[in-house]
């Protein structure tokens, strides 16, 4: 499945839509990339539990994503309860997950990269006691002139089953391997957002 081309209102998720407008609002010329010290977002600072950080190292095919930070939920989703937290951050994405997984999502980083633009993807899957749940990844690029230098994702889980088992919901063991229905790179009817930014802010560090 490609990438298609989308507007902002492909994103289904309310909080991801809240990262967005906040993405938008740092991006001051249409056709630049937002500083990552420019980004600020109203919200709880739990949002963080769904939300990863990354640093770009290389480029093209060569890049790799270096994670500083990495939500709590994240952990239990990919099943790395194992590893200390003071492991967690300062590793590559690829080693954090695996091969088989990366293999599977570094197709919306790299998207992310050559595109300059926020890509958001929907893939369906399967929890521990057959409930389908769909997994949506918001990434959203910062830099200076036209290199990305840093990436942050949003990851959300929704069932409309209701409650369902999260604990290593895309990891290597889970009950099914993801099935993507939507890739989308959010390029269209793009217009910088001058707004006042709000007291609450979510800060990867």
């Amino acid at each position: 499945m490609q990438f298609r081309s989308a507007d902002p209102s492909v994103v289904k998720s309310i909080t991801q839509r809240v990262l967005l407008n906040a993405w938008l609002r740092a991006l001051h010329m249409p056709d630049a990339l937002p500083p990552l010290c420019d980004f600020h977002t109203e919200g709880s600072a739990d949002e963080r539990a769904d939300m990863m950080g990354f640093d770009v190292v290389g480029s093209g095919e060569a890049a790799r994503f270096l994670i500083t930070q990495q939500g709590a939920r994240l952990t239990t989703v990919y099943g790395n309860e194992h590893v200390e937290p003071q492991l967690r951050t300062n590793r590559y994405l690829d080693d954090a997950i695996g091969p088989e997984r990366y293999a599977g999502v570094v197709l919306s980083y790299r998207a992310c990269l050559a595109r300059k633009r926020p890509t958001y993807t929907v893939a369906e899957v399967t929890d521990a006691e057959g409930k389908e749940v769909s997994y949506e990844r918001l990434l959203l690029p910062f830099g200076r002139g036209d290199a990305v230098e840093h990436i942050v994702g949003s990851y959300k889980a929704i069932s409309i089953e209701g409650g369902f088992r999260l604990h290593n919901l895309m990891g290597v063991a889970a009950k099914s391997a993801p099935v993507v229905t939507e890739r989308a790179v959010i390029d269209r009817r793009f217009v910088p957002v001058d707004r006042p930014l709000g007291h609450d802010s979510v800060e990867l560090i």
